[in-house]
């Protein structure tokens, strides 16, 4: 769906009743709902809301990854309709009320984020760590999953080593403790 002409035509097919696949060259399902929605006046915008929200059922996206030993993978995003993302789609994206937020809280459902996603395909071996920080939607979130996934596997999650605690300095900021030198060891 390049244009307005071919979107109205897909909704006027989904709204009598036709199942209509298309494709929209987008980053995420989000960008896909507001570029749909930026197709028409914003005098329109209203009613193309409510047609979305009655007619959508599925939206899936696809990143092409780079594949450990070549080749690519396909990272998938999944989102489907349900009360949330049809609020969302009538009054808008709001802080705490994301399209991200919830698919991320609707995996019960059968939603996926892609940075879900990504880490499975880490956790699989079918990409590196930079490659999933690379393409990840939010690198915090993909962060923290590929520590935790390194952890499992008993892998470093850091570069920083020989860390000490300085025991002189606990026993003067409280003379009552014995405390004695400790090294910590790294994450791992």
């Amino acid at each position: 769906m390049r244009d307005r002409e071919t979107l109205e035509i897909g909704l006027a097919a989904a709204e009598t009743g036709h199942l209509v696949v298309s494709t929209l060259h987008t980053t995420d399902s989000g960008q896909t709902v507001n570029r749909m929605l930026g197709m028409f006046e914003t005098d329109e915008e209203r009613q193309v809301r409510m047609r979305l929200a009655d007619s959508l059922r599925w939206i899936v996206c696809q990143r092409l990854l780079p594949k450990v030993g070549g080749g690519r993978v396909a990272a998938i995003e999944l989102m489907g309709m349900n009360l949330r993302v049809q609020d969302i789609i009538l009054n808008g994206e709001s802080e705490g009320k994301t399209f991200y937020e919830v698919i991320q809280e609707s995996e019960a459902l059968g939603m996926q984020t892609f940075d879900t996603h990504i880490l499975k395909l880490f956790r699989e071996g079918l990409i590196t760590a930079e490659t999933a920080l690379s393409y990840a939607s939010k690198k915090s979130v993909v962060a923290r999953g590929l520590d935790q996934i390194k952890a499992t596997k008993g892998e470093k999650t850091s570069d920083i080593e020989g860390m000490l605690l300085d025991a002189e300095y606990a026993k003067r900021a409280d003379p009552r403790r014995k405390t004695q030198r400790v090294g910590l060891q790294p994450r791992r």
